[in-house]
């Protein structure tokens, strides 16, 4: 009898990319459907133009509060000690308030430390401040 050889021919793996490229254009084209559909909205508070015969209405109602050098602290012109005390001022003057006049400014020298800062935008947002904006003008002063 002839002995018969059989020889295995080694394959090399092959992947089939094109179901996955079918399922990935799906994707594509679901995404590019549902894009324009997601609420993409911004909103940006743009200051009204004030005649400059009329008082200005947000002096009155505005609120800075001030880091002096020597570490005190103040709101508009009524002076606090710690921070307890400014807390206490800025609940009183936020009292009653609509949300839209919430808003105070902080002013603080250039030198000062940042760790301070810090704990003053916290006192504020404890005590209910919103939007808090910092005063980039004059700080040395």
């Amino acid at each position: 009898m002839n002995s018969v050889r059989h020889t295995k021919k080694i394959v090399a793996p092959f992947i089939n990319v094109t179901p996955l490229i079918d399922v990935l254009l799906v994707l594509l084209i679901i995404f590019m459907i549902i894009s324009p559909m997601a609420p993409s909205k911004f909103d940006a508070k743009i200051p009204v133009k004030q005649n400059p015969d009329d008082p200005a209405v947000i002096d009155q109602n505005a609120l800075v509060v001030t880091i002096n050098r020597g570490g005190g602290y103040a709101l508009n012109s009524q002076p606090a000690n710690t921070l307890d005390e400014l807390q206490s001022l800025l609940l009183r003057a936020l009292d009653g308030r609509p949300l839209e006049l919430k808003g105070v400014f902080l002013k603080a020298p250039r030198a000062l430390n940042y760790g301070e800062v810090v704990k003053v935008v916290d006192v504020m947002k404890i005590a209910g401040c919103a939007p808090i904006g910092l005063q980039i003008e004059n700080l040395d002063q």
